[in-house]
């Protein structure tokens, strides 16, 4: 009954909104109105794509004016768009598609229940979405029975974080809690960075009585959000009903012992160069101090500070302590004995001709404002550095450790070791690129780099792998250079299926940071702007879409953020009411945004850093942004908005998993390089 409907209730719509003309002298082409679009110039794109629609009868113009009318959230203008469409592509399934997200998104759920249902594909990832789609319509008007079979049969497909929370979210209004637990934990483990799921499913389990898991799932928001008012609540309420350990991060219950290893083989003579590294710092590279700090040294050390020697022959493989005492620092034997030093203290030894010499630090705090955050016995090449700084907040480590040894410390820990060979020989040349071109970057603190993403993740021998070192051996001394001198080697985890140019991120113009294809079938210059909603939920062929040893999250993933949370998360940095709407104002010309004015009640915020749009959209961050954002309505009324993104990180450079899809393609580690980086040459600094 209702695909007999679909059709005939468009022709009741009104088309009297249809768009206005484009105000410009030359006729209005699809690569004008493109190049208007992929320039940040929306508005001026959309009247050309409507002038085409009416001139041309053009189905691509139509759909892309659809799509931008949503954008810049114009939804009335989106369906009476789409009805235009329909009365001359009544049964061309991606208009119908299209005029579907219109009327879903101008909050007229019947109408869109109706289009959704009257789709079906050859493609199963599209009839997936298809069902999400009918489902969040039925949801929108209380048809909860009907949205719940809709959303299992969508619930694993590469849409199920999706379709997983919101069965979550459905069971969870029937308190049918078991379920709503057993749904919110499926979407998680497709997507541990789905934070609100990780509210969701602490808020189910605390209902079901399972306070720890409950307190462990809280304090993962938490760790990724330490501002979100609600969960501080959550926590707050459930230390009546449970008692946490007093260390909610549990200190490693083995004590780490010393690793049998070797210092890399120096195939030249030359001394390998030094660099610094910040330890334990925070997820923007400051320091977080700390009062005390434990270690033990493989073999004996020498302990200096301010070039004179407090101890000569330490005792190894036994833990020492350095810790503030009522403002002074000290340097505290196992048997007690206090030796004060002022600002730093250095622990230095001497490598065997049968092992390399690496320093233990217990129980040392990883992971700061991230979801991993944890504790671990680290252990570390080369020598160390204590600081001790009440700026800091107290004590802070400076890893001395020359710069292959570093390297085997940092790819494993930012590429999976199990990648194909030539991805790993391809990040062994960008992190030693980057590292030498970003020597004193926080030389504020005393350091070169950090161990967090914000320089590269640095995990000491506990993350050295035999292949991972292979790849750094083989590539030894092997840099990226532009006019002689080393690039800016910045990478990302995951493209998406496209990485930007630097300029388009809203950094610097680099001639050899612009953006290239992950996609094996599609250039950035062959799509149109509507297929960016395609590709986000049903993407084609691409180097990234590798999912051996990694996530598929990595690629696609989806977040579900309510208006209270959004608006929350937005008083941050403005407090501009209601939230009422999300307008995507500016996009590079690889899709990623890069302008959204917030709309609410009381005032507007407009967001054109990178890091700022993935900061104030949603708690946390967001992995990317290269999204789009669909409204959601619930009985006439603004409930959320769904992100439906790709990649994780800012997407300019090198792309890690396309790199190990183009490897495992059979492509070299120096092709692989020039894809991501164009125009520069690989020199060798042992060389010079």
């Amino acid at each position: 009954m209702r695909k007999a409907f679909a059709l005939t209730f468009l022709i009741l719509f009104p088309f009297c909104a249809f768009g206005t003309v484009s105000t410009t002298t030359a006729p209005a082409t699809l690569e004008s109105a493109k190049e208007l679009y992929f320039t940040s110039k929306p508005e001026q794109a959309l009247n050309q794509y409507i002038e085409i629609s009416k001139r041309d009868k053009d189905k691509t113009s139509f759909l892309n004016a659809i799509f931008i009318a949503l954008e810049l959230a114009k939804p009335r203008l989106a369906v009476d768009t789409a009805a235009e469409a329909l009365k001359l592509f009544p049964t061309d399934t991606t208009v119908l598609e299209f005029a579907a997200r219109a009327y879903l998104a101008n909050g007229h759920n019947i109408h869109a229940e109706n289009l959704f249902s009257l789709l079906n594909s050859a493609s199963q990832e599209q009839d997936e979405f298809y069902h999400i789609g009918m489902a969040r319509a039925q949801m929108g008007m209380g048809e909860d029975k009907l949205a719940e079979t809709n959303l299992l049969q969508a619930s694993k497909g590469i849409n199920a974080a999706l379709a997983n929370f919101l069965l979550g979210e459905l069971y969870f209004k029937k308190n049918n809690y078991f379920f709503a637990a057993k749904h919110y934990k499926r979407a998680l483990d497709l997507d541990s960075q789905f934070l609100e799921a990780h509210k969701k499913y602490g808020d189910a389990l605390v209902n079901l009585k399972r306070y720890k898991e409950a307190w462990q799932s809280y304090k993962n928001v938490q760790a990724a959000d330490a501002q979100y008012k609600e969960v501080t609540k959550a926590l707050k309420e459930l230390s009546a009903l449970y008692t946490p350990p007093v260390n909610d991060l549990a200190i490693p219950e083995t004590t780490r012992a010393h690793t049998n290893i070797r210092s890399p083989q120096n195939y030249t003579g030359k001394p390998f160069p030094q660099i610094r590294v910040g330890l334990g710092a925070k997820i923007n590279g400051v320091p977080k101090g700390v009062s005390e700090i434990k270690f033990s040294t493989s073999h004996k050390f020498t302990a200096l500070s301010e070039g004179k020697t407090l101890i000569k022959d330490g005792l190894n493989k036994t833990y020492w302590t350095v810790q503030v005492i009522k403002g002074v620092p000290y340097l505290i034997s196992p048997k007690g004995k206090k030796t004060a030093f002022k600002k730093s203290l250095k622990i230095t030894q001497k490598s065997t001709e049968e092992n390399a010499h690496t320093i233990i630090v217990r129980n040392m705090l990883v992971g700061h404002g991230t979801t991993w955050i944890s504790r671990e016995d680290k252990e570390y090449r080369g020598d160390m550095e204590f600081i001790y700084s009440p700026r800091a907040g107290g004590i802070y480590l400076v890893n001395h450790v020359n710069m292959e040894e570093y390297l085997y410390g940092v790819i494993a820990s930012e590429m999976p070791s199990k990648f194909p060979i030539e991805a790993l020989k391809a990040q062994a040349v960008i992190a030693r690129t980057y590292a030498k071109k970003s020597m004193g970057k926080h030389k504020a603190w005393g350091y070169d780099v950090c161990d967090t993403q914000h320089c590269q993740v640095y995990g000491g021998v506990k993350s050295e792998r035999e292949r991972t070192n292979s790849a750094a051996e083989a590539t030894q001394g092997l840099i990226l250079e532009y006019n002689n001198k080393p690039i800016e080697a910045v990478f990302s985890s995951n493209c998406g299926g496209f990485t930007q140019s630097s300029k388009e991120a809203g950094w610097y113009d680099t001639p050899y940071l612009k953006p290239v294809s992950d996609y094996k079938n599609l250039e950035p210059k062959n799509f149109e702007p509507y297929n960016l909603a395609l590709l986000l939920q049903y993407p084609q062929e691409a180097y990234s879409k590798y999912f051996n040893n990694v996530s598929k999250s990595n690629f696609r993933w989806v977040r579900y953020v309510e208006e209270p949370i959004l608006r929350q998360v937005v008083a941050r940095k403005k407090d501009i009411g209601k939230i009422k709407e999300i307008i995507i104002l500016g996009r590079g010309h690889s899709g990623y945004v890069n302008k959204v004015k917030i709309v609410g009640t009381t005032g507007n915020l407009i967001l054109t850093k990178e890091n700022q749009i993935k900061k104030y959209l949603a708690l946390g961050l967001l992995r990317s942004t290269y999204f789009t954002i669909e409204p959601v309505f619930e009985n006439g009324v603004l409930k959320a908005f769904i992100f439906y993104g790709g990649g994780w990180g800012h997407g300019v450079g090198l792309c890690q998993t396309g790199a190990g899809g183009r490897a495992e393609s059979g492509q070299e580690f120096k092709e692989i390089l020039t894809h991501y980086y164009t125009d520069v040459d690989i020199k060798d600094v042992r060389d010079k």
